[in-house]
């Protein structure tokens, strides 16, 4: 049997930005206290942990001062950086980069629409990380909108600025933003491109990765929103495709008659886990 490991899999820039920040604060100091999970990766926040990671809630932050905490790289609203102002919280920023020129954009957008009457509408997850960092930038005025049986949140009389959480499907977000503009009374209405490239490009690269294996394993965190995303979209392309998060999930009846073996991930699956599964699957 042979076993390939997707050479385009891995973190994603902005993860790998997040972990470097957080091991070159480690190396300095121990503990160090992260605010919320630094990827979504439990393989990935378990080795951070034995390194002296220590992951807290919003609801311990506001409980804390002088201390110096990690800020992942999903971002956060402003709130939080106020409160790290006023109880003397040193803020070690990884949020990504491109999610960082997203909340600068969707503030102006919203500074823009408190002008006119407008609205920002933001496609993305309720409740998740980024969602609620880009919410924070328009004082959670801002309409979210995870599909378009959500829609009736929106006052088509009105501007409107829309953005996507830039992990979402592109296809999506074109279809979503067709079917509200389609929907417009007033002619104010832009569209803007966030879904971050390297999201949006792994799709053609698992395309064909997919289809040249037998069997594809996807390794993911169970709550990344991109690897349930991608994961998904392997299924389409190649139905033999199976989701884990570690070894001890792959189950050898998958492997019958199976020649080639594919291993990928989501862009918050480490490249050294999706390794290690490859080589259980060889041991196998």
């Amino acid at each position: 049997m042979n076993v390939v490991v997707d050479s385009n899999a891995g973190f994603c820039f902005g993860v790998v930005k997040a972990i470097s920040k957080a091991e070159e604060e480690l190396a300095k100091r121990s503990p160090l206290l992260c605010l919320g999970d630094l990827v979504h990766n439990n393989a990935e926040v378990s080795r951070l942990t034995d390194m002296g990671l220590e992951v807290i809630d919003h609801e311990r932050f506001r409980t804390l001062s002088d201390t110096k905490v990690l800020i992942r790289a999903h971002g956060e609203p402003p709130s939080t950086y106020e409160q790290a102002r006023q109880r003397n919280i040193t803020l070690v920023d990884a949020t990504c980069p491109i999610v960082l020129a997203l909340q600068k954009n969707v503030r102006s957008g919203y500074e823009e629409m408190k002008r006119v009457g407008g609205q920002v509408i933001i496609f993305g997850k309720h409740g998740h990380a980024e969602v609620i960092g880009l919410n924070g930038q328009t004082d959670n005025t801002a309409v979210i909108i995870s599909d378009i049986d959500d829609l009736s949140g929106i006052d088509f009389s009105r501007p409107v600025r829309l953005y996507s959480q830039t992990t979402q499907n592109r296809d999506q977000y074109r279809t979503l933003a067709d079917t509200i503009a389609g929907r417009m009374k007033s002619d104010d209405f832009k569209v803007f491109d966030t879904v971050c490239r390297r999201v949006a490009n792994r799709t053609s690269e698992l395309r064909d990765f997919a289809l040249s294996v037998e069997l594809l394993i996807f390794v993911s965190g169970a709550n990344s929103s991109n690897g349930k995303y991608l994961f998904e979209y392997c299924r389409q392309v190649q139905p033999n495709t199976r989701f884990i998060s570690d070894i001890t999930q792959i189950d050898r009846t998958w492997l019958d008659g199976i020649s080639t073996v594919g291993v990928t991930g989501a862009t918050s699956t480490p490249r050294w886990l999706m390794e290690k599964v490859a080589e259980e699957l060889n041991h196998i």
